[in-house]
């Protein structure tokens, strides 16, 4: 039987959060890109159609960061050129630099996203740059971006907690995310990269960016549920008024920063979380939880979701 046949989840609606949020998916890019072994541009192409089947509306579709760095998604330029998009779905492309700009441009993306890090420390390793530098770095990808008519979201990994630098001061993620946002980006996603964040750290953070003058609406959240935290901060930066969460059909992608991570957060454990409390996405858990087992059966390992181990066994 569905989910929707046996009542379930039972609904319960709470105070002061959403009517509806919106799920930013990242299976195809963060979670793929973490692969040992590269998944075909077919079955990569059959996920992603999957996904807008089940209603997910923004599916971050691949990466323009140079092959060497990330193989597993090399076939960037091959999979655009053959996907079937559909209007009302974004397509999203994680791009580096200018160069990734130029391939983004060319392949005819009208939604990209930069990567900057809250810490020295991780942009140096992730970037070669130093936390300064690599605002220098994307500023004229930005504003190429944005005269071509783009719309450009910024992450900002290491927002609550850095392996070699530890717990990260509010005003340090403030600082680059303001100045990410004052270039001309849309939207900045809060990236609990290790998986370390409490609610009490979200609180604090989102409560910094309110003092310092940045809308909610111009906010997102990325955790990775490395402690099993990912649900719990969820809750609070949508009782702080976030109504953008990034997620990973499945629970793909893992983090290479902290030993034992389990990656993003699932998608379908979101959509739970949601539909009981009453906060509409538009996505279908069945569907979505079927997108996942199927994927799961082409990378060979059960799912790390535990809404589709639940659902499907």
């Amino acid at each position: 039987m569905t989910v929707r046949e046996l009542g379930l989840p039972v609904t319960a609606t709470a105070p002061g959060l959403p009517d509806r949020v919106t799920i930013w998916e990242v299976g195809p890019r963060d979670g793929l890109q973490n692969e040992d072994t590269v998944v075909p541009v077919d079955v990569k192409l059959e996920f992603i159609d999957r996904l807008a089947d089940a209603g997910l509306t923004t599916i971050e579709a691949t990466s323009f960061v140079h092959p060497k760095w990330v193989p597993q998604l090399a076939d960037a330029e091959d999979l655009l050129a053959r996907l079937s998009t559909r209007d009302g779905v974004a397509y999203p492309v994680l791009v580096p630099n200018e160069r990734g700009l130029d391939r983004a441009l060319a392949a005819g993306i009208r939604h990209i996203a930069i990567f900057a890090s809250a810490t020295e420390t991780f942009a140096n390793r992730n970037l070669n740059r130093t936390r300064d530098s690599q605002l220098t770095m994307f500023e004229p990808v930005v504003t190429r971006a944005v005269a071509e008519g783009l719309d450009v979201r910024g992450y900002v990994s290491m927002s609550f907690g850095d392996p070699w630098e530890g717990a990260v001061d509010p005003a340090a993620v403030v600082s680059v995310g303001r100045r990410l946002l004052d270039m001309g980006i849309s939207q900045l996603s809060l990236g609990d990269t290790i998986g370390v964040a409490t609610a009490g750290q979200v609180s604090a953070l989102l409560g910094a960016f309110a003092e310092a003058g940045t809308s909610v609406d111009h906010l997102a959240v990325h955790f990775h549920d490395t402690y099993g935290q990912a649900l719990t901060n969820t809750l609070e930066a949508l009782r702080h008024g976030v109504t953008t969460v990034d997620s990973s059909a499945g629970g793909l992608g893992g983090c290479p920063y902290a030993e034992s991570a389990t990656g993003n957060l699932a998608t379908e454990d979101l959509v739970w979380l949601l539909d009981g409390l009453g906060v509409s996405t538009g996505v279908d858990l069945d569907s979505l939880a079927d997108t996942s087992a199927w994927m799961a059966e082409r990378l060979g390992r059960p799912s790390p979701s535990r809404v589709v181990r639940a659902l499907r066994g």
